[in-house]
């Protein structure tokens, strides 16, 4: 095996790790505002961060990738570069998911819990800093973990539209130059399970132990 397509596979791995980093920072931005619309009091905001939810999740992710990649050469600006517009596409796809689990988790908290707060006299923001969101994030911890994995996976489709040198698309390259698809597709294959099963193992023992299940 050769030294510089190792050499290959684990800057690639690196570009993985970025783009799911990045990911999951503005993504997990977003969708915790797209949960807080979804609980608000207005109206027009939650019906909106329904529906961006309900869009998102309705256009395939290499759809997304498409469009932030080539969507501004067509309105005649310059392209965007590779990593900029995976990112995009992939903070869309997460917020959307992330949103819709850290809203079920909100609205999980025992109702009399919210009640017991306005009793309380605190404030709508109070509410929720010292009371809900803390009960929230027990629930939410585990799948948001585990969701990491489907985070790392997906990257795997900028390869396809952007051509963004993450871990598939440089395993790609490799094999179009050596003709070992089994080998080099394999080690890409270990890279990823290296990364994702020990987040998948995190999850289960976060579960176990905030004992999501029996609250």
């Amino acid at each position: 095996m050769n030294t510089v397509f190792l050499v290959s596979l684990l800057q690639g791995l690196l570009g993985t790790i970025i783009l799911s980093l990045l990911t999951f920072l503005f993504g997990g931005l977003a969708g915790f505002a797209v949960a807080l619309a979804r609980i608000s009091p207005v109206k027009p905001v939650r019906y909106l961060a329904q529906g961006y939810t309900q869009i998102v999740q309705g256009i395939p992710l290499l759809v997304l990738m498409g469009l932030a990649y080539f969507g501004p050469i067509l309105a005649g600006y310059a392209a965007v570069p590779p990593l900029f517009a995976a990112t995009l596409a992939m903070t869309l796809f997460a917020s959307s998911y992330l949103g819709e689990m850290w809203y079920g988790a909100l609205i999980s908290v025992a109702r009399s819990q919210w009640e017991a707060a306005e009793c309380l006299g605190l404030t709508r923001w109070q509410r929720m800093t010292r009371v809900i969101l803390p009960q929230a994030l027990r629930i939410a911890i585990p799948p948001t973990v585990g969701f990491m994995v489907i985070i790392v996976k997906n990257t795997s489709v900028s390869s396809l539209v952007v051509g963004y040198a993450e871990l598939t698309y440089n395993a790609k390259i490799i094999n179009n130059a050596t003709f070992q698809p089994f080998l080099y597709f394999g080690l890409a294959g270990l890279l990823y399970f290296l990364v994702c099963y020990p987040l998948s193992l995190k999850a289960r023992s976060m579960e176990r132990k905030l004992n999501v299940a029996n609250r």
